[in-house]
């Protein structure tokens, strides 16, 4: 089974780390009044004006992308479930649900008296056949893999039977994979021309420019009105973030998807600052059973690998030191992350040496690995690194594009990765399903590993907690990733409005944006 991840992280993670080597914007803050939704301090915010990174990827909920489609799919469309501040899965157009003792069929009520934009109406059968363009969808059928069918039962509800139980179903439904689109229009495919949901806020199409902005304006009595506070939202794809940054202190931005680098400037400006762990970075390795590079099957040597790298200095360095140095891939703010295993692959060449002395690489080994220009950041880190080591790499050049597509056909290659806010879903991304940065998972070769996973998945979920932490101190001590640091994304918005971000979204939906 695979579940697709898109490179929104990768793209972002990057760009930034870029831009904070580079340099930024030497311009002073300016303030300006807040009413109308400019960069000042104003204390009512009418109309939020956000610098949201990327350009929307399509209106089509199959098709899009979790990691900046959000906002934009957020105005538009209403989710049968949506997420709460700490990533738990909560009610939507599905009002209710229930899972069946063996937790393969989850029955789930409708809310009712919600039409679509066109004039059709939101019930069971327009439910059912939204799952099933999800399911097949080439990007949302990541969430949507143990569900074998979904019928339903009267007109306002509706049952997924499960071919396995699926911890993370709901989060991933909540993330972004559960939006309803009129029926209508996906039959006809209209949703390439535009969206056709029943979300809070209705598409201008004539104040909107692809790729420059998208303007939405809030529509009256929406079951859901209270959580969207803005009258007016204007969303602009800003991928320059010097440009994005010089927009905010203008006023043209009230809100906006932050380089870290300018942190101080932002604080000068008395902007809020609101941050939170989106991906992982460092080397991830695609062939730890050693089938093309012997080396790798050894567990000495991803070790060794491990010990090498100075994981706070490249933070520093690289990330501006916007995020936490840690072996770990489980987020730093969860509950199965464990700080105290963080000093175990302490930066330690000589014991590096020795590790691969042991395992018989004395002299090192001799690798190729992929790079793309939005790497090339980390290059001159893992160059002197492996240099030490005696680990021979020839870099093999690609265009980014590529590099998604080429990268998990080398042996390891350097990676920034998305993480997700919830731990069962973080055990399928990152161990036991495949992923274009994880082909081969390889679960089945390590028995350790395997048993416990099979005991997780099917554990209550209060003993979950314990037996991933027990998984996670296995896959750290095996050096099945070398993570150097997990990335924070940030966020400024002026004072009137607040943002909360939230791991597995690279920019957070509309509900997360909220005055105050």
């Amino acid at each position: 089974m695979t579940r697709t991840r898109t490179a929104a992280a990768l793209v972002a993670t990057a760009v930034a780390a870029a831009t904070a080597l580079a340099g930024c914007t030497g311009a002073t803050p300016t303030t300006s009044g807040g009413g109308t939704g400019g960069g000042g301090t104003g204390a009512q915010i009418n109309d939020l004006k956000a610098g949201v990174f990327l350009d929307v990827t399509s209106w089509d909920p199959a098709l899009a992308d979790i990691g900046f489609d959000g906002p934009y799919l957020s105005a538009v469309y209403d989710p049968l479930v949506s997420l709460d501040n700490a990533a738990k899965p909560i009610p939507a157009l599905a009002s209710k649900w229930e899972y069946s003792a063996d937790k393969l069929t989850l029955t789930m009520d409708l809310r009712t008296g919600v039409k679509f934009d066109d004039g059709q109406a939101f019930d069971a059968k327009a439910a059912v056949a939204n799952i099933k363009h999800l399911k097949a969808g080439a990007r949302s059928g990541q969430a949507y893999l143990n569900v074998a069918d979904v019928t339903a039962k009267d007109d306002d509800t509706i049952e997924l039977k499960l071919s396995k139980r699926d911890d993370s179903l709901l989060y991933f439904m909540g993330l972004g994979r559960s939006w309803m689109a009129s029926p209508a229009a996906i039959e006809s495919d209209a949703l390439a021309q535009g969206p056709v949901g029943s979300g809070p806020y209705t598409f201008d199409k004539g104040a909107s420019a692809p790729q420059s902005q998208y303007v939405f304006k809030k529509k009256e009595n929406h079951w859901d009105s209270a959580t969207f506070p803005f009258p007016n939202v204007t969303l602009f794809p800003i991928t320059d973030q010097t440009a994005s940054f010089n927009a905010m202190q203008g006023g043209q931005l009230n809100m906006q998807f932050a380089n870290a680098a300018n942190n101080a400037k932002a604080k000068e400006a008395n902007w809020n600052i609101a941050s939170k762990p989106s991906s992982w970075v460092g080397v991830q390795f695609a062939d730890r059973t050693g089938t093309q590079v012997k080396a790798l099957g050894e567990q000495k040597v991803r070790q060794a690998i491990a010990y090498a790298f100075d994981s706070a200095g490249i933070l520093s360095a690289v990330g501006n030191n916007s995020g936490t140095a840690t072996n770990q891939l489980w987020p730093v703010d969860g509950k199965v992350y464990d700080k105290s295993m963080d000093d175990k692959y302490k930066t330690d060449m000589a014991k590096a040496k020795a590790l691969l002395a042991e395992a018989g690489y004395a002299q090192g080994f001799s690798v190729k690995m992929p790079m793309s220009p939005i790497f090339q950041a980390w290059q001159p880190a893992a160059n002197q690194t492996f240099g030490e080591l005696g680990i021979k790499v020839e870099w093999v050049d690609m265009a980014m594009p590529d590099y998604q597509k080429n990268a998990p056909t080398y042996p390891m290659f350097l990676a920034v990765i998305a993480m997700s806010g919830n731990d069962m879903a973080t055990l399928s991304d990152q161990v036991t399903t495949s992923q274009w940065y994880n082909p081969n998972p390889s679960v089945d070769k390590f028995p350790e590993v395997k048993a416990l996973v099979d005991q997780v998945e099917k554990a209550d979920e209060a003993q979950q907690t314990d037996l991933l932490k027990q998984l996670n101190t296995k896959l750290v001590d095996l050096a099945w990733w070398d993570v150097w640091y997990q990335a924070d994304n940030t966020y400024y918005s002026v004072q009137g409005i607040k943002v909360q971000p939230v791991t597995g979204m690279m920019f957070p939906t509309l509900r997360f944006i909220q005055r105050g």
